[in-house]
């Protein structure tokens, strides 16, 4: 039956499936000749996944997977730098790429590929025969180059990120339609494949001027009236780089084939044929499912003799996981033979089992240990005894346990050996729970800090969604062995042969995510960001956060009088503002007021049909009217009361009376760390009350407490990255910045500012950094919108470095997918390119991202090297509150303290990274934190 309507084709990108494998996965080698198959193995399962996924209605009846053949192609000839800046094809790649075409045809599907022409020039050619045939097209591929074809019937669809590319998909990556896709890649070049372009026009702007003038040829005829004068300049003497730049850009859909579009037919594979490919790979979990899939005999898959401790490289889900084989370690004996694998192997992953979340108070209840992926052990500890008449257990220990003290005296040795690494998932939670037993955990490998080294803002990075994700593994939840709710038990409860399996599991996971994850931290180009400022943080971190800070409870208790008596205080204002009582603590009463009796306007109702009167709205109002802004100052005190005041009482440490906060290291997606138990970087500081809060927070007889703080230092960071002369002189003579930039805006001369003229500077510099708009900035100084965005537009206009890097940043994220700190950390941004009000949530994200993240990189790498620096000194470092550090130190070192902090935090950047602007450190002291701050 000739190809036609109804007929749906497949054209499959083989060769981004192949780099995207070999880049993607850890290296793979063939056991019984060392042969690289990683590229391989990972082309085979995406392919198996299409097969397996396209079923249906909307299966497709035609199937191509297309290749490139050869480097030199007709582009080659028309410009012989095409391409020329490629770097090699990488030695383990180059033998597995006939590979890659054995494996297509074992699959029984057409593969595809022609001497001097790209794969997307086969694919463009029969999209568009397809196309006119009456057909549908779907390319399976994220090859910008490809989304010229998009419309009328052909669409693109990203595997990897399960997302299809329509004409909407092509208008918000170009800003023009598809037809359009090849005029603006002309303009805008492309630096990979070495298309000259127009100099200096990105894709938005070759976007506008398309836009503009309708199609490239029109542009370049009318480039004399162009207004900006660098534009028109560039846009007239590059006219023929520019038309060549497109005729490279163009794909070939005019091809000669000696084939049709009916010999793509869809076929089933053949199980004889596919399975003795898969087979001759030594793919045993591929090979497995496909087998089963078709009903056919699993082929058995010889491991070779000479195989022992040489796979580390392996992937880790070609041993299937099973949890009956796990070893429940009873005895002395036992234990030792783990731990002289572990030697042997040079590397070992931990988990630990507590009794809690709280590495502060919890329990130690087990130990597991894993040296190769399937091979796995728990050793139980503190389990106690099973009883049916006690309602809350017995506090007798279970059987078959070996001693506490005799387990960690042998297992102490092992995780201090600096020959063996410790392999962990959040290693800071089980390094602290060891330590309070006396036993220190180095070195360590973090399975968690690498995924949030490679994808920091793609997904979260706890062991279940990096299971799942990277080894197709569910784990056991522990809700089935714990409950839920009240009849919840801790795991000391939890029966030694069930929680064997569920423990040994993590470490085994814990394992094969590192083997995953390990060699692929110099391909993500992230292997500095993970040496230098994630892996050294833990230790650090550790030792802080066992630190604690010294809380009075008794001042606490005094503020949270305070300010119950202060809300009282104000209700009765609101009240008599309103003229009638009703509940302040009610958003729904507090809606009526606003909006039904005094008929303000933007009252908006929700689902249960009462008004929504969130921040934002009462800010809003609050620009205009006395009672919405009494509202917003009677929460924030019951914010303060509940969250901080009277919380803060209930997070005390019984045994040391200070706080234990604790610090995510892969809390945010910039490199900021997250505090949380209790989150003591949210105590707000703009407002008198919430500084008071500081007081509570004291030193010990003795003491003092030192706060350094880096001053305006994201700032700094813009001045450096966007290039502002003005800033830089400013900063460089050490001015008062906001005056400097108030009397930029404002023209008025340092001598006569005001308080109020300042104020409103440093709202707009510090709200730029994060894209504020103008009804965020009135919000913030409480006047008229209009007035606040004539502050903004005028800011642009005296320092438009800014906004240039503003837009820069954005093209280019939109462009590669990521943003990057000065140091190198990777802000990948899946929403960049996304529609509606999620759209200018990522932009601003994206524009913020490398200065917060490099400032948080900065303040990293002070952390890590203040404990050498202090190591003399009797002090301590207590916390980090974004910008700033505080220690406890006794009173007579605290200048020697300030001396040598100071140092540390104002060269922390050097020698990665020389700022054109230099890093300044406020220093304070006191008695208590709001004094030293």
């Amino acid at each position: 039956m000739a190809f036609g309507k109804g007929h749906h084709l497949s054209l499959i990108d083989g060769s981004a499936f192949i780099f995207r494998a070999f880049h993607a996965l850890p290296p793979l080698t063939r056991k019984s000749d060392g042969l690289p198959v990683g590229a391989v193995s990972g082309f085979v399962n995406m392919l198996w996944k299409l097969v397996e996924e396209n079923k249906g209605p909307d299966a497709p009846t035609h199937v191509a997977v297309v290749f490139d053949k050869g480097s030199h192609t007709f582009r080659n000839d028309l410009y012989d730098q095409y391409k020329a800046n490629r770097d090699e094809m990488p030695e383990d790649l180059r033998p597995q790429i006939p590979l890659t075409r054995e494996a297509t045809r074992a699959f029984n599907i057409a593969c595809l590929e022609q001497e001097g022409f790209e794969a997307d020039d086969i694919i463009a050619t029969l999209a568009c025969r397809a196309r006119e045939a009456g057909g549908r097209v779907t390319i399976i591929s994220s090859d910008k180059d490809l989304m010229q074809l998009v419309g009328d019937g052909v669409e693109m669809f990203d595997a990897m990120k399960n997302v299809r590319i329509g004409r909407e998909g092509v208008e918000a990556k170009f800003g023009v339609g598809p037809e359009r896709v090849v005029d603006v890649q002309a303009l805008a070049g492309d630096s990979v494949d070495n298309i000259p372009g127009a100099p200096g026009i990105g894709v938005k702007t070759a976007a506008l001027l398309i836009n503009e003038y309708g199609d490239l040829e029109t542009l370049l005829e009318r480039a004399e009236e162009i207004k900006q004068p660098k534009r028109r300049q560039t846009l007239i003497e590059n006219a023929d780089q520019i038309r060549l730049s497109k005729r490279l850009v163009t794909l070939d859909s005019d091809m000669e084939l000696d084939y049709g579009l009916d010999s793509l037919e869809v076929q089933e594979p053949v199980a004889e044929d596919l399975l003795g490919f898969l087979t001759e790979m030594e793919f045993r979990t591929i090979t497995r499912r496909v087998a089963e899939a078709l009903g056919a005999e699993v082929p058995v898959i010889e491991a070779p003799e000479a195989e022992q401790g040489e796979d580390a490289g392996d992937e880790a889900e070609e041993v299937p996981f099973d949890a009956s084989a796990y070893e429940i370690i009873r005895d002395a004996d036992a234990l030792a033979g783990w731990i002289a694998e572990a030697r042997a192997r040079g590397w070992v992953a931990v988990d630990t089992e507590t009794t809690g979340l709280n590495e502060m108070t919890a329990d130690l209840v087990g130990v597991s240990l894993s040296v190769e992926p399937g091979e796995a052990a728990y050793l139980p500890l503190t389990h106690r005894a099973a009883t049916s008449d006690d309602l809350f257990g017995s506090d007798e220990l279970a059987e078959g346990q070996l001693a506490l003290d005799e387990a960690l005296d042998l297992l102490k040795p092992l995780l201090a050996d600096p020959s063996v690494m410790k392999i962990g998932q959040n290693m800071k939670y089980d390094a602290k729970i060891f330590a309070r037993y006396g036993v220190a955990v180095t070195p360590i490998d973090d399975t968690m800090l690498m995924s949030y080294a490679m994808h920091a803002g793609l997904h979260g990075h706890g062991m279940d969604q990096l299971s799942e994700r990277y080894l197709g593994h569910h784990p056991i939840e522990i809700k089935t062995l714990l409950g839920t709710g009240k009849g919840q038990i801790t795991f000391d409860r939890v029966p030694i042969d069930e929680a064997a399996k569920y423990a040994a599991e993590d470490a085994d996971v814990t394992l094969r995510l590192w083997k995953a994850f390990k060699p692929r931290l110099h391909r993500a180009r992230v292997t500095t960001v993970y040496e230098t400022l994630e892996r050294p943080l833990v230790p650090v971190l550790a030792e802080m956060e066992m630190a604690g800070i010294k809380v009075d409870k008794g001042t606490l208790s005094r503020m949270s009088n305070a300010f119950a008596q202060k809300m009282a205080a104000l209700e009765d204002e609101i009240q008599e503002l309103a003229g009638e009582k009703f509940n302040v603590g009610s958003p729904a009463q507090v809606g009526d007021i606003l909006f039904e009796k005094m008929g303000l306007p933007g009252g908006k109702k929700g689902k249960t049909g009462k008004y929504s009167t969130p921040a934002d709205v009462l800010e809003d109002l609050a620009t205009e009217h006395d009672l919405p802004a009494r509202v917003l100052d009677w929460r924030q005190l019951q914010k303060l009361k509940s969250t901080y005041t009277d919380a803060l009482q209930d997070h005390i440490n019984p045994d040391t009376g200070r706080v234990h906060t604790s610090y995510s290291i892969a809390g945010a997606n910039t490199g900021r760390l997250a505090s949380t138990d209790p989150n003591l970087q949210n105590i707000p500081v703009r407002t008198e009350e919430g500084r008071r809060i500081r007081e509570a927070f004291v030193a010990t007889d003795g003491h003092r407490l030192v706060s350094l703080d880096y001053s305006q230092i994201e700032l700094r960071i813009l001045a450096h990255i966007a290039g502002i002369d003005a800033l830089k002189q400013a900063f460089a003579e050490g001015q008062d910045i906001h005056a400097a930039t108030a009397s930029e805006m404002f023209g008025v001369p340092l001598d006569q500012m005001t308080p109020d003229v300042r104020r409103q500077a440093k709202a707009i510099n510090f709200g730029v950094i994060y894209g504020i708009s103008g009804w965020g900035l009135a919000r913030n100084l409480r006047i008229p919108r209009d007035e606040a965005q004539g502050f903004i537009d005028r800011y642009f206009e005296r320092f438009p470095g800014i906004r240039a890097y503003m837009d820069d940043t954005v093209a280019r994220a939109k462009e590669t997918g990521y943003v990057e700190t000065l140091f190198g950390r990777r802000i990948n941004t899946p929403e960049i390119n996304a529609k509606g009000p999620t759209a200018g949530f990522a932009k601003r994200a994206a524009i913020n991202a490398p200065i917060q993240g490099t400032a948080a990189d900065i303040i990293r790498r002070a952390m890590i090297r203040m404990p050498d620096a202090i190591a003399k000194l009797p002090a301590t470092m207590l916390l980090q509150v974004h910008d700033e550090l505080l220690f406890e130190v006794e009173e007579g070192a605290v200048d020697d303290l300030i001396g040598a902090a100071r140092a540390v935090m104002e060269e922390a950047s050097l020698p990665a990274v020389k700022l054109d602007v230099p890093l300044v450190v406020d220093a304070g002291q006191g008695a208590n934190w709001a004094e030293a701050h």
